[in-house]
């Protein structure tokens, strides 16, 4: 099935038909887990978070729904963000989640640890759906329209808005629906187990582990070719990200990363020069104006200056492979062209074959006396699936050959 069918006429829906309950005190909680616990089938999830308002990524509200039960809205915070919320929730049963990876690990700071999980826009993209934003696959799936309006509101805020509700409620109505669509998708393609294995895989994949020197990703870093001024640059984002923390609000609303490339880049002698500079600006720009100051200060005093670039970790960046490893690059061409083929064939995106990062690595580290065996295991160390392996691993592998024995 692809988006580029005709979709028929659409049915708008603006509220949820099943009863909504929202969970702000122990009775309702306990209510609610009773309720769930007592149930059977699948639980439909979903969460809301602050992003681009909060420095934090916890969740403010929760979503959960059993096909046949009431929409329930859980307000952590109404529980003071407690690690084990989610304790006396059973787990055994499925979680049907829309782009769980996202929602998976503010979920686990509450203590719900699913142990299966069906995701909805994943599926959608292993069914060859190119458009799999919850809007668009209901649109082609369940010929609904679902209105997104509120999608990049403040979660955080207190009260929620009531139309704010009406649309988290419906987020979770609507995906046992989407759950059955899907699955039957998959059933028909002959990808079901396919896509459990990948859905396992959004279970396992670990937390991502912070870059060394996140500084070092402030928008217009890479164009600073001085290391003192790197050094204020670095200062500046570390003072930033302390405050921002404390305080529970997005770096970027305090003082945008232009504002640090500005005064990392222009020579400013005085506080008061820096608090009436136009380049320098941002809500409280002017409000911690003695923060940003001694931040700039320690950079202009620093006797511990950054490199003007990190060194390179693991295998070198793919795009130097034509100068400075061909072989490699002629692997990595054939490599990309044999996961183009059975990515076609699967009427997917390449990328759901075998990740491209996985390919450079098998492609820069093969070896011509390597066997088989080695191969597999390798693609099993960098978390290919069983179902890649047995469609990839043997086409690929003697692709490669070729290349090393030419």
């Amino acid at each position: 099935m692809t988006d580029s069918e005709a979709v028929p006429q659409l049915f708008s829906l603006e509220k949820p038909t099943s009863p909504v309950i929202y969970v702000d005190d122990e009775p309702s909680l306990s209510s609610m887990f009773d309720e769930l616990n007592r149930g059977s089938g699948p639980i439909a999830a979903d969460a809301e978070r602050a992003s681009g308002f909060r420095y934090s990524q916890r969740a403010y509200l929760v979503q959960l729904k059993q096909i046949d039960g009431p929409i329930y809205l859980l307000d952590p915070a109404a529980f003071d963000f407690d690690q084990n919320l989610f304790k006396p929730l059973s787990v055994e049963r499925p979680f049907i989640f829309h782009a769980g990876s996202q929602d998976l690990p503010c979920l686990r700071e509450l203590g719900l640890n699913p142990i299966e999980i069906f995701d909805t826009e994943l599926g959608s993209r292993l069914a060859g759906v190119e458009r799999v934003g919850l809007a668009a696959v209901c649109a082609l799936f369940l010929e609904i329209s679902l209105a997104k309006e509120h999608s990049a509101v403040d979660w955080s805020t207190r009260p929620l808005h009531e139309d704010w509700l009406t649309y988290a409620a419906l987020d979770v109505e609507i995906l046992h629906d989407l759950w059955q669509k899907v699955s039957a998708e998959l059933e028909s393609q002959s990808k079901s187990e396919i896509a459990k294995q990948e859905f396992a895989q959004v279970l396992r994949q670990p937390t991502k582990t912070p870059k060394i020197e996140r500084w070092r990703s402030t928008s217009g870093a890479h164009l600073i070719k001085d290391k003192r001024q790197l050094a204020v640059l670095r200062e500046l984002w570390q003072s930033r990200e302390e405050l921002a923390q404390k305080l529970d609000v997005s770096p970027g609303r305090l003082i945008p990363d232009t504002s640090i490339v500005w005064a990392a880049t222009n020579k400013v002698s005085s506080r008061s020069e820096l608090a009436h500079s136009k380049g320098f600006h941002g809500r409280a720009s002017r409000t911690y104006i003695d923060l940003w100051w001694s931040a700039v200060e320690r950079g202009y005093a620093s006797k511990d200056l950054p490199e003007l670039r990190l060194k390179a970790e693991g295998i070198p960046n793919h795009r130097t492979w034509e100068k400075r490893f061909p072989l490699a690059h002629q692997r990595l061409l054939v490599g990309k062209a044999v996961v183009d083929e059975v990515a076609a064939q699967l009427k997917f995106a390449p990328e759901h074959a075998l990740t491209p990062d996985t390919l450079r690595r098998v492609v820069f580290e093969f070896e011509t006396d390597m066997t088989m065996d080695d191969f597999r295991n390798r693609l099993i160390e960098l978390s290919a699936r069983p179902w890649q392996i047995e469609a990839l691993a043997e086409v690929l592998f003697t692709a490669l050959q070729s290349v090393a024995t030419d």
